[in-house]
């Protein structure tokens, strides 16, 4: 057979076999074949390795070793263990003792369990507007060329990054009687005397729902901030060009493009709604009168305060299935809105 020009097969010169059932072409072309594939293996490279993909496969797993294992040590061992001492009386000193449902049972005749529940509701319908339309509105003004607002939007995000205790003891003075709120108020005679905000059960929990959610205000902010610079300009162009105003493009533009945004928003915040402790714990304890005892401060007095730790492992599971079953509401809403 002759050698093609340029080609760095050599000559093959093909040999009879009278035992073979193939013609000598058909052996020649197979073991030509034969020879491109192996030049053509990366050099060290075992023909196992080369034919074989089984080893891709568990590569990515490999990889994700380390943080399953981490997940699996530090969040599903003790989620299994805090759904089985659910059916336990245990003081964490004793030896548990199994004792079927009726920690459900005592939580559903619990008049406390139930002024946690209504409360933490009402902290999450506080903190929905806060964290969606306020957080939206703040977004779409810092995305604006306007001299200064660089400063401005420091000043929404700087309370994300204190801590919620130093927040929380901030707020503890400035809400107290002798505190600069009740002086302000009593100057420009709103109030004939100073107010113990705190100490007032009309007023302590839309104090705690308003410092929540302007401590967390600046974090959803941003988050819409990103939505909104990746809206395309042309957009808002044509719409001007249209003759669409400023209300027209945020609605007809701005909004439904910020859904996915706002689902976002919106979980985070009923999350951190249902199982506020922090602002609790330090600045009310849950009172005055239980008017500020939430879920997420309920559970922590049960099992730290009066040794419970069975029963407080009851609530907190009802408490984890409340917040999934919202957060599978508000995909499902905000997936049909989008």
């Amino acid at each position: 057979m002759p050698q093609q020009p340029g080609s760095d097969v050599p000559e093959l010169t093909p040999v009879v076999d009278p035992t073979s059932p193939h013609p000598p072409s058909q052996r020649v072309d197979a073991r030509l074949s034969r020879r491109r594939r192996a030049s053509a293996r990366p050099p060290g490279a075992s023909r196992w390795r080369a034919q074989s993909n089984h080893p891709a496969i568990w590569t990515p797993w490999l990889y994700m070793l380390p943080g399953l294992a981490l997940f699996a040590i530090f969040f599903v061992w003790p989620a299994a263990q805090a759904m089985q001492l659910a059916f336990y009386k245990y003081n964490g000193i004793s030896a548990p003792v199994m004792i079927g449902t009726e920690n459900f049972e005592r939580m559903f005749n619990d008049p406390r369990f139930s002024e946690a529940l209504v409360n933490s509701f009402l902290f999450l319908a506080g903190m929905i507007p806060l964290a969606v339309a306020v957080p939206l509105l703040l977004a779409v003004l810092v995305n604006q060329k306007i001299p200064g607002i660089q400063a401005f939007r420091l000043a929404i995000v700087m309370p994300v990054v204190v801590s919620m205790v130093a927040v929380a003891v901030t707020w503890k003075y400035v809400l107290d009687a002798q505190g600069i709120l009740s002086w302000i108020v009593t100057s420009v005679g709103i109030a004939d005397e100073p107010t113990a905000w705190l100490l007032s059960s009309d007023w302590a929990l839309p104090c705690l729902i308003i410092i929540e959610g302007w401590k967390s205000m600046g974090i959803y902010m941003m988050i819409y901030l990103a939505g909104l610079q990746a809206i395309p300009a042309d957009l808002y162009e044509a719409a001007q060009i249209d003759g669409a105003g400023i209300r027209h493009r945020l609605m007809k533009i701005t909004v439904p493009l910020m859904i996915p945004y706002v689902a976002v928003t919106s979980t985070m915040a009923m999350l951190d709604a249902m199982q506020v402790f922090t602002s609790v714990y330090v600045m009310t304890r849950g009172g005055p009168q239980d008017s500020t005892m939430t879920l997420g401060y309920y559970v922590w007095s049960k099992a730290f305060e009066d040794y419970e730790f069975g029963y407080a492992n009851a609530i907190a599971l009802v408490l984890w299935a409340i917040m999934i079953i919202l957060a599978v509401v508000n995909y499902q809403i905000t997936k049909e809105r989008r």
